[in-house]
């Protein structure tokens, strides 16, 4: 039967699931006049990560450095569906730490729905006042062990998108040192080919300074997205006492694919570097 209530976004369309949303910018939502003609986020930045799990320690970092910022999540739909999906979401929210929620595409269930990644992005900016974004694809990133076959590419069509709109993207790195997977150790491949090869846009690249030989092979690896992006040293030190405080104050738990903080330090300090760097350049 058709929906008797507003909107006409279908997500999760053609299926028997399949909602009927009020999305932000179609023509009967109180935002349609503010985005029809919008073009632009005026320079605000807007931080890409390729894992949800990502978003904890960006968050940390980022208020660290600068408490009062309002940050919204824009969450595509390269993983889970439903925002509802995310415990983190809830937790952030709850501690103050997230401002909103827009789920774009497929997903749905935020705080306002969007058709594209592009209209979350400028209703995160007009609609919610949004000082920072953070976007990165819900739980359940898919990885094939092809250099194509993964979900997380999207955060390379996300720089080329921040960048169309007059944002300032932020490529964060997905860093690991306790992953079996050797694709994974070091800088990831997700990381090197949604960077090097998908995003055509320029966009700053923090590369942790995480020292010794890992942190040199970090480095290494990163080298060449410079070839294209602005690579930005970031220190890390202080920041793992600002992701324990942040679990404990916020009541989030840190992991990414089963590990917790101490298990693979470097990619929740590659995230917080990320959140660091953008905290410098709103100051």
């Amino acid at each position: 039967p058709d929906p008797a209530g507003p909107g006409h976004l279908v997500k999760a369309r053609y299926t028997p699931l399949q909602a009927t949303v009020l999305g932000a910018d179609e023509q009967d939502s109180p935002h349609h006049e503010i985005l029809r003609d919008a073009d632009s986020l005026s320079g605000m930045p807007v931080i890409i990560a390729d894992l949800h799990s990502a978003l904890p320690p960006i968050l940390a970092a980022l208020h660290a450095a600068r408490p009062s910022t309002r940050v919204v999540y824009v969450m595509p739909d390269g993983a889970a569906l439903p925002s509802w999906f995310s415990m983190s979401i809830g937790q952030l929210k709850d501690a103050g730490a997230l401002a909103a929620t827009i789920t774009a595409g497929q997903a749905f269930g935020g705080d306002l729905e969007a058709v594209t990644v592009h209209t979350g992005l400028l209703a995160a900016r007009l609609v919610l006042n949004a000082d920072v974004v953070v976007l990165a694809q819900g739980p359940g990133n898919l990885g094939t062990g092809t250099k194509w076959g993964f979900s997380g590419v999207s955060a390379g069509e996300a720089v080329n998108a921040a960048s169309v709109l007059g944002g300032r993207p932020v490529g964060s790195l997905r860093v690991s040192e306790g992953d079996k997977r050797e694709r994974h150790i070091g800088v990831s491949h997700h990381s090197l080919t949604a960077y090097g090869r998908v995003a055509l846009a320029t966009a700053d690249i923090p590369v942790p300074e995480l020292g010794g030989a890992f942190g040199a092979r970090v480095a290494a690896e990163a080298a060449p997205l410079g070839d294209r992006h602005r690579l930005v040293p970031v220190p890390v030190d202080g920041l793992l006492d600002t992701l324990r405080a942040a679990e404990k104050d916020w009541g989030v738990r840190l992991s990414t694919m089963g590990r917790r903080l101490d298990e693979d330090l470097p990619y929740f300090l590659a995230a917080a570097a990320a959140g660091r760097h953008t905290a410098a350049l709103l100051g």
